[in-house]
């Protein structure tokens, strides 16, 4: 008995992939780095540029941001900076963008209703369900704690 677990143990360490933890890190800092920049450049050009103000600038790099990842992703070059560049692809907006995208893409074929419709949130759908459910006890507990003078 304890020869094959010792087979095993030696078949699974064979066929499990390893990753190179340096080399990820590194790649998701480019990545994520290279997202954050564009968006950077982005929103100090509109500044200088059509002379608008910060707050504005930022909410249309934001619109951009997510309409490139959307165009990126239908067009099949996202997924492999997401392969390339790991998190630092999948944690800025982009990243949540493409997590809608990319199973409507998937699921297309299955029609409009339950293809894209019921398939549309499977990725995102737990992040945007609990994000509204802890954003809404959040401010049931600020709300609470100002009618008790609290806050």
């Amino acid at each position: 008995m304890e020869l094959n677990k010792q087979e095993y143990d030696k078949y699974v360490k064979q066929v499990t992939p390893t990753h190179p933890l340096g080399a990820d890190l590194v790649r998701a800092f480019v990545t994520g780095g290279t997202i954050c920049l564009l968006g950077q450049i982005s929103t100090m050009s509109m500044m200088k540029l059509w002379g608008m103000e910060r707050e504005t600038a930022m909410t249309w790099t934001q619109l951009e941001l997510i309409l490139l990842s959307v165009v990126l992703t239908g067009m099949n070059v996202y997924p492999k900076i997401v392969k390339w560049g790991g998190a630092g692809a999948l944690v800025p907006i982009t990243g949540f963008a493409n997590s809608v995208v990319a199973p409507a893409i998937e699921y297309k074929a299955e029609g409009q209703v339950f293809g894209i419709g019921c398939k549309i949130f499977t990725i995102a759908g737990p992040v945007i369900l609990y994000g509204i459910l802890a954003s809404w006890v959040l401010g049931v507990i600020y709300w609470v704690g100002g009618v008790m003078g609290v806050i």
